[in-house]
């Protein structure tokens, strides 16, 4: 059995049980991974896969185990590896953080500038996605973990750690007659073309939740990735935005103007997303603790170990 043979199984479950796409994301063949997986299978006497004409459709009982027992190793070898960099190097190294354009943008740079300054021989390498593609960079072992909102999609072996509330305003042209009316409603918001983010993200979902749940079908006039394109358009004269507060910034946002609409739209959860892995480097815990000071390095530990705990009792 060999470790390879584990990362294996992984990256195939990771790709909807795509042979083909997991051999590209490890670069190698399509043959190459199959005949490991065969090889893994005999050694333990049962088929982890379930196929059909040579084609993976699903994962059998035992394959569910061997498929947390893998996640399991390859994690406590990566913690390892993270332990004897930490004890052979220091404070020096690469932290890779998949984040959201939002967080990206006006949450990280304050965080980021506080971090060099303690550690300026670590290098940051920030990889900007929708709140579930910087999930999947964690569970891929491609970023260290990730800054973002909630997910449509569940992802139940990595820790979610609640950092901060995001709420919401309504933003326009400063002359925009939205402004003028005494009581903001949702139907007096649905009377203007509406600019929301993409249909991944959790300020999108929670806002048509809030119309939809009022029985009002909004007139949305552009979607888009991230709040300064939403802002772009909204000085174009295209519509209403519904952004998150943090994305208001009036020194840059001259001609635009914003209203709070907390109490009409629910507000998101900010969370740092880890992998349960055994040990952090400690400038991985100070870096977090400055994103959200309620994450200390104790607080963080407990979760992974809570977690840990859950998913062995589970399986």
């Amino acid at each position: 059995m060999k470790l390879q043979q584990l990362r294996y199984v992984l990256e195939i479950t990771r790709h909807g049980n795509h042979l083909s796409a997991a051999a590209a994301a490890l670069n190698t063949s399509q043959p190459g991974v199959s005949r490991q997986i065969q090889l893994l299978e005999a050694e333990l006497g049962f088929n982890i896969f379930v196929r059909t004409r040579n084609r993976i459709i699903g994962v059998t009982p035992p394959g569910e185990h061997v498929i947390d027992i893998a996640r399991r190793v390859v994690d406590d070898v990566a913690a390892l590896r993270s332990l004897k960099d930490e004890v052979s190097v220091g404070d020096r190294g690469t932290l890779t953080i998949g984040t959201t354009h939002t967080q990206a943008r006006y949450t990280l740079p304050r965080v980021i500038a506080s971090f060099v300054k303690r550690y300026p021989d670590v290098e940051l390498v920030l990889k900007e996605g929708d709140p579930e593609e910087v999930c999947q960079m964690v569970d891929a072992g491609t970023a260290d973990f990730a800054i973002g909102t909630e997910t449509n999609r569940s992802f139940p072996h990595l820790v979610k750690l609640p950092c901060f509330e995001v709420t919401r305003s309504v933003v326009a042209l400063a002359d925009h007659p939205i402004f003028r009316v005494k009581k903001l409603t949702l139907q007096a918001i649905a009377e203007h073309p509406i600019i929301v983010y993409g249909a991944r993200h959790s300020g999108r979902f929670k806002v048509m939740n809030a119309f939809r749940n009022a029985g009002i079908e909004p007139r949305i006039s552009l979607s888009a990735v991230d709040a300064d394109v939403c802002k772009t358009y909204v000085e174009l004269g295209l519509g209403i935005a519904i952004l998150a507060d943090i994305t208001i910034d009036p020194a840059r946002d001259t001609h635009l103007k914003a209203r709070s609409a907390k109490d009409l739209f629910e507000s998101s959860t900010c969370s740092v997303t880890l992998r349960p892995a055994s040990y952090l480097r400690p400038y991985v815990l100070d870096f977090l603790q400055i994103v959200a000071p309620r994450l200390t390095p104790a607080s963080v530990r407990d979760a992974i170990r809570v977690s840990r705990k859950r998913n062995s009792t589970d399986h």
